[in-house]
This record gives C-alpha cells, sequence and structure tokens, in this order.
C-alpha cells in the first residue's frame, strides 16, 4: 500500500505539534507500508519527500489563497497512491481535490479546528473564511476523520454536525520516548540563562492565543519571588499578539527577577535539558487538542501544570502527573475564559502548589515519563492509524 501523506509542515520547516506529530508519525508508519510525503516550503532531501513552493502569481496573495494553490499541485502528484492523508486545513484541500481526481479515499488528522480559533481572522483577514470552508468541505468528505484525542473528537462532532460519528476516530498524538529523555547536562540550562538549581517554571510554545501566554504571565506576578520563569516562545501569530506579550514581559520584569525569554527553536539537546532541569512545566493554552508540548516535558520528567481544556486532561493525569487548572469558557468558539481573573488566581495557585514541593514535583514527573511510555509510544500509534487506514478503504 502507498499512501501519500499532505502536509504543511515537515522537518526542518516545523513550527507547531502538527509538524512533530507527521514527522514521527511518517517515521513510525515508513517501517509499515509506502509513504510518500507531500509538504510545502523548500526541496528537501529525504528520500519520498516532496516539497512545493507557492505557486509564483499567488506569492503576493492573502496566505489562504496561496495555500490553495498550493494544494491544486499537490493533489496532482498524488496519482498512483491508494490512499491520500492529510494534516491541517492547509493540506485538508489538496487532499480533497485528491480524492476526487484519482478516486482514492481521503483520511484527515484533526489537529485543531478552524471553528474554535476564531482569532485567526486577525491573521488572515477574510482569508479565515475560505480556510474555514476548506477545513468543512474536507472533514464533511472525508472516509475517515482522526481526532488527536475524545475531546477533539466532541468538538469534531459539535463543529460539523455532518459528519457521521462512526467515521470520527481517536488516536493520540504520541512522542519518541527514545529522542525524548531525561537530560541533566545543567551546563547547558546555565548557558541559556536559567540556575537549573533554582525553582523553574517553563513554558513552550507559539505565541498565539490559544496558548494562552497572557494569562501565565499575569498569573506569574503572584508566584514566589524564587520562581524562575522560563519563556521558550516565538513565532507569533500577529504583530498585535506579539506587542502585547511583549508589554506584558516588560512589566514583569519591574516586578520580579528570573523572568528568562528565549524566542529561538532550541534543539533537542538544549530543550530536554531545560524540560528536565524545570520544577515544572506549564501548559496555560485555552484550546489544545491535545499538546505534545505536555508529552514532551512528561517524557523528560517534569510534572505539567496544565489548563482543564480539550484533551489536556487525557494526558495530564490530576494528581498523578502533575496539575489541572480549572476553567470555565464562552461557548462562542473562542475559549475565553468566563473569569479571567479567577483562572489567573488559580493557575498561580496550581504553579505554586508544585513548585513549593520540589519532592512532589518530582514524584510527579517520573509518573508522567511512566504514563507516556505506556500510552503514547509511536509504534502504537502508528498501528492505530493503519487500522483507520484499512477500514476507510472497505468504505
Amino acid at each position: 500500500m502507498r499512501v501519500d501523506l499532505l502536509t504543511r509542515e515537515y522537518p526542518p520547516e516545523v513550527y507547531g505539534g502538527a509538524g512533530v506529530h507527521v514527522a514521527e508519525l511518517v517515521r513510525a508508519l515508513r517501517r509499515e507500508i509506502d509513504v510518500a510525503v507531500r509538504c510545502f516550503g523548500a526541496t528537501r532531501d529525504e528520500p519520498r519527500t516532496y516539497a512545493y513552493a507557492t505557486p509564483d502569481d499567488l506569492v503576493n496573495a492573502n496566505p489562504a489563497l496561496a495555500t490553495l494553490g498550493t494544494d491544486l499541485a499537490i493533489a496532482q502528484d498524488v496519482a498512483g497512491a491508494d490512499l491520500a492523508h492529510s494534516h491541517t486545513w492547509y493540506a485538508n484541500f489538496a487532499g480533497f481535490t485528491a480524492k476526487r481526481l484519482h478516486g482514492i479515499p481521503h483520511v484527515v488528522t484533526a489537529h485543531s479546528l478552524e471553528p474554535l480559533r476564531p482569532w485567526k481572522a486577525e491573521q488572515l483577514g477574510g482569508g479565515y473564511a475560505v480556510s474555514s470552508w476548506a477545513e468543512k468541505t474536507a472533514f464533511e468528505d472525508a472516509d475517515a476523520v482522526i481526532a488527536v484525542s475524545d475531546g477533539m473528537r466532541r468538538d469534531i462532532l459539535r463543529a460539523y454536525p455532518a459528519i457521521d460519528p462512526a467515521r470520527v476516530e481517536v488516536v493520540y498524538n504520541g512522542i519518541d520516548l527514545a529522542d525524548w529523555v531525561p537530560n541533566g547536562d545543567a551546563d547547558t540550562v546555565r548557558a541559556l540563562g536559567v540556575d537549573p538549581d533554582a525553582p523553574s517554571v517553563v513554558f513552550v510554545g507559539r505565541i498565539t492565543r490559544q496558548k494562552g501566554l497572557p494569562y501565565l504571565l499575569r498569573a506569574a506576578r503572584l508566584l514566589p519571588d524564587n520562581v524562575q520563569l522560563v519563556l521558550c516562545a516565538g513565532a507569533p501569530d500577529t504583530p498585535e499578539i506579539m506587542a502585547e506579550v511583549e508589554a506584558l514581559v516588560a512589566e514583569l520584569r519591574t516586578q520580579r527577577e528570573g523572568v528568562v525569554w528565549i524566542d529561538r527553536h532550541l534543539p533537542r539537546h538544549e530543550l530536554t535539558a531545560l524540560l528536565s532541569a524545570a520544577t515544572t512545566f506549564v501548559c496555560p493554552s485555552i484550546y489544545e487538542p491535545l499538546g505534545i508540548v505536555n508529552l514532551e516535558a512528561m517524557a523528560c520528567g517534569a510534572a505539567v501544570v496544565g489548563t482543564a481544556t480539550g484533551g489536556i486532561p487525557e494526558v495530564v493525569d490530576d494528581g498523578v502527573t502533575g496539575v489541572l487548572v480549572p476553567i470555565e469558557q464562552a461557548d462562542d468558539g473562542t475559549g475565553t475564559p468566563l473569569d479571567p481573573d479567577r483562572y489567573v488566581r488559580d493557575l498561580a495557585a496550581a504553579l505554586e502548589r508544585v513548585v513549593s514541593d520540589p519532592a512532589w514535583a518530582k514524584e510527579l514527573g517520573a509518573a508522567g515519563r511512566r504514563r507516556a511510555e505506556a500510552h503514547f509510544a509511536w509504534d502504537a500509534i502508528a498501528a492505530r492509524t493503519l487500522e483507520v487506514y484499512a477500514r476507510a478503504l472497505a468504505r
């Protein structure tokens, strides 16, 4: 069987969890079947991997239109595949078109949903309506839809009630347990400007509304003075969210020391060292289908404090591998906390609870590593994905 996997992100051009997921899934699937990768961007050296640039006449177009142009080129080249598997709305239209053009099944993996990310209108303008249409059309037509968590599955069926629930299956994100391991390189941590012997709260994520960074920066004002806040944060969605985060960081630095902002992409050795040294990792997302970053932190032996939303409660076992922060959210698609001040206080209280008890934090981290090993290994996830492919082909 030949599967063409269609994606915007693929190494080395990876900026989010979807790209990490695709790279690891491809590596695991290729041990069993023929996988051709069709991705956006610059030429890749990897065998059976084909990259597509934006068509010349769409370089200056709205990003959503440029995406559809790239998708058409990808769809044409899917000829000869037994099945197309697309990831994120950026590639969904390619999969939808390939299904029609070549008469093959189309499977989509939902890493997020456009109706639950209305702030993307800030980034795409009218292109947000185009991206929403592309996603809806592809999802409703797909032979199978893979949700990365039970929470995501519920969101899909609520957002797109026309989809047959029998075609929506849960296959979790995974973690490479050989690459993501505890790393006690204290010198690397110091070189990043962090004291490995002092308590620290570490955040890793893009600067986007869904990641909840402004709430974390407000909560940090309430933490004990000896706690370091380490932000591995970059790739802002818009100048506006970047300006908001910059202002909050500047204000926080007038109130406390130990605020470290790393705005570059860290190589794995540096990131695993930082996560391993953390007293706790924090995921203040207001929208998170699963959260690969939480798995990465757990695999490195870090306790995790995360919002009790989306798929996070399926990863973080409250009181066993970390602490879940309760949140009441608007049901208008934004996920905005109904009581932002309460959420900030609860987030600060959960973080203080963990950083104030380093021995307990270590116990949570060790349990997190065990949970990652038991439930989120890529070989098992690849096997589940192949089962989904078989059912899609049978249909």
